[in-house]
This record gives C-alpha cells, sequence and structure tokens, in this order.
C-alpha cells in the first residue's frame, strides 16, 4: 500500500466535508491534486472509498472503516509529534484525560494532583466532555483515558470503577422541599433551577433527561461551580443537581437540604477508561496505574 499521512488527512477533511472540493480547500490543496490522491488511495486499496454525487459524497462502508483508522493514526502522529515537542521544551511527556464534570470537579483534583508531585516530568491536559463524548472519543482513537460514567461505554471499552457517584437534588431548608428524603424528577421539572453553564457535560445530562420527561428546565442562573450554585439555591432562588460530594459538603455550611433522585439516571458509576490499558503510551500508562492504586486505598 502506498499513500502517506497527507492522503489521511485529505480522507478526513473530505469525509468531514462530505466534498472533494471543500476537504481539497481545508488541507490545502488543488482540487486536481486531491482527486488524485482519492483516486491512488482506492487504488492502492483495491475498494471504493467514496460514492460520489451531485451533492458531494458519501463514504462507503469500507470508507467508514478507513476513516476510523485514519483519524486513529493521525491521532497518534499528533501525539508522538507533541511529546517529541516536549522533550525540546524540558517536559517529557503529556497525557490528554477527557472527564465529565463530576469528574473534573469532585473526583480527579485530589488524585492528579498527587500524580503530578510524583512526576515532575509529565503534564496532564484535562478537558471536559459528556460521558458519551468521552466514550465516542476513546473508541475514534482520538483521545488515551477518559473518565466517565459507565452506563454511556460500550462494551469493547475497557474501564474500571473509580467512584460511585449519585446526583442530589438540593433545595433551600425553608422551602417546601426541605423536609423531603427522596423524589422523583418528573415532581420538580416545572421549578425553577439554579444550574451550570448550558456547555457543561453535566449540565447537557440532567437536560437531557428532563426533555425525555417532556420538560425544559427554567434556568434562572447558571454558575460554574458547585458551591456557587448551592449559595443561590440556600437563597431560594431555585433547586439544583448537583453531586452527592458537593451536596453533603454544602450543606454543612449552608442552609440547604440535599434530597435523594429515585431515578435510575442519577446513580452513575464513574470509571477510569481507555481502548487498551495494555497498549497506552507508557505517560498514560503511569497515570491509569496511579488512578487504579488509588481506588485501591
Amino acid at each position: 500500500m502506498r499513500f502517506d499521512l497527507v492522503d489521511l488527512q485529505l480522507f478526513i477533511a473530505v469525509a468531514d466535508q462530505r466534498s472533494i472540493t471543500r476537504g481539497a480547500e481545508r488541507s490545502n490543496l488543488a482540487l486536481a491534486s486531491a482527486s488524485a490522491r482519492i483516486k491512488g488511495l482506492e487504488d492502492a486499496l483495491g475498494v471504493a472509498l467514496l460514492k460520489r454525487g451531485r451533492r458531494g459524497v458519501e463514504l462507503t462502508a469500507a470508507g467508514e472503516s478507513l476513516l476510523d483508522h485514519a483519524r486513529i493514526v493521525i491521532h497518534n502522529v499528533e501525539a508522538l509529534q507533541g511529546d517529541l515537542a516536549a522533550y525540546a521544551s524540558g517536559v517529557r511527556a503529556s497525557v490528554l484525560l477527557l472527564a465529565n464534570t463530576s469528574g473534573l470537579s469532585e473526583h480527579l483534583p485530589r488524585a492528579l494532583a498527587a500524580f503530578l508531585r510524583e512526576h515532575p516530568d509529565i503534564n496532564v491536559d484535562v478537558e471536559e466532555r459528556e460521558s458519551a463524548d468521552i466514550a465516542a472519543a476513546i473508541v475514534s482513537g482520538a483521545a488515551d483515558i477518559g473518565f466517565a460514567a459507565e452506563h454511556a461505554l460500550p462494551d469493547s471499552v475497557e474501564r474500571f470503577l473509580f467512584s460511585e457517584d449519585r446526583l442530589m437534588l438540593v433545595a433551600a431548608r425553608r422551602s417546601d422541599l426541605g423536609s423531603r428524603r427522596q423524589i422523583d424528577f418528573q415532581e420538580v421539572t416545572e421549578r425553577d433551577f439554579v444550574g451550570l453553564t448550558a456547555s457543561t457535560a453535566l449540565q447537557v445530562h440532567i437536560s437531557r433527561h428532563a426533555a425525555k420527561l417532556g420538560a425544559r428546565l427554567r434556568v434562572r442562573a447558571r454558575l460554574r461551580d458547585f458551591d456557587a450554585i448551592c449559595q443561590m439555591v440556600a437563597a431560594d432562588v431555585g433547586i439544583a443537581v448537583v453531586p452527592e460530594n458537593a451536596a453533603k459538603r454544602c450543606a454543612r455550611s449552608m442552609p440547604i437540604v440535599a434530597i435523594r433522585i429515585r431515578d435510575g439516571w442519577a446513580n452513575r458509576r464513574l470509571t477510569i477508561c481507555a481502548r487498551s490499558f495494555k497498549s497506552l503510551p507508557r505517560p498514560a500508562k503511569q497515570l491509569v496505574d496511579y488512578l487504579r492504586a488509588e481506588v485501591q486505598r
């Protein structure tokens, strides 16, 4: 097979744009050159990759398969370039970790801080994503490690349990919900809420489950951290859904109550996940081993 990284990058661009013309523009190639490269790919592989039509192109089954592999190859090359660039700047390695909101704010910071203290030659870049997006990134090879709710992961993804994460409803102690200990989410969907910013992974998760109940939440205020949200709840601005750790922590110093949500989606098993733990780059494997040891302590 005779093709190179430029061919793979071009094919990804064509697939994303659903157009050879736009894919060529995105790859800074002339249309004739891009067409020749795509034809060369098909000849080298002995199979049609694209269905060409008046409105652009569609991927064949073989094209979908190549796209998955091409993304993995390009991701690995970019990781290689990043690691080598890090050598030149005096930092040996960097690990990309995708985490959902609860993991990023409540479960990971302490363990990550301890890991970074013990490994001064490794950097960790943490990006917030919703669990379903993390699963897709792991499967496609766009990320090495994820911290996600187990229910969102396909069977092909390896994982181990890091922590349990129950979502709780918090309300002002003086409100009419102040005496409740548990509740069905359907009972409160018409109330005023205090929430995270709209693009936050946890807020997307909550809004999706509200939509399944036929509701669109009225969010009176959006803030970026759970303590600020609970302060608004304490002032009776609205109710909120936050992780149990945050709810209990804030309830110790604020006049709020934490109410168990009976819906199944509120109980989540949070996992560390990867396509294959054994095939991870060494720095990522070191981080995984450290997090696994944290669970066992």
